[in-house]
């Protein structure tokens, strides 16, 4: 179908989603990212964020932390390093990767400073946005 596209989401634990899919929105690490069906070529870094799914079925939600996307006119496919369904998803399942993070963040120096506390802040955001 010209108006669909195929969707896969995996994680190193398992494989959290494949389906058809409207579109994709996709925490970009350098912006934000809707795909559509169509939708030029493209392999972009994830931040840790949602990625929203709008298929005939409805919308579902993923929460990831990190990894990269690939999008083609034809699908979208997310690695994740971490994925978490986002209506499974807690506080708690992200508190590891916060506390790794900022550990990683204080020892960071010069030009790797910036994104190490960036990783940190978007974390914090993630996570309050949880409550």
């Amino acid at each position: 179908m010209a108006d669909m596209m195929q969707f896969d989401l995996v994680s190193p634990e398992k494989r959290l989603a494949s389906f058809q899919a409207v579109l994709v929105q996709i925490p970009g690490a350098d912006g934000d990212l809707t795909a559509m069906p169509g939708h030029s070529p493209v392999i972009t870094t994830l931040r840790p964020g949602v990625v929203r799914v709008k298929s005939a079925e409805g919308e579902k939600d993923y929460v990831v932390t990190s990894g990269f996307a690939e999008v083609t006119a034809s699908s979208v496919s997310v690695i994740a390093e971490r994925a978490h369904a986002g209506d499974e998803v807690r506080k708690e399942d992200l508190e590891d990767v916060l506390a790794a993070a900022r550990a990683k963040a204080s020892e960071a120096e010069g030009e790797h400073k910036d994104g190490a506390e960036k990783l940190v802040a978007d974390l914090v955001e993630l996570m309050d946005r949880m409550d």
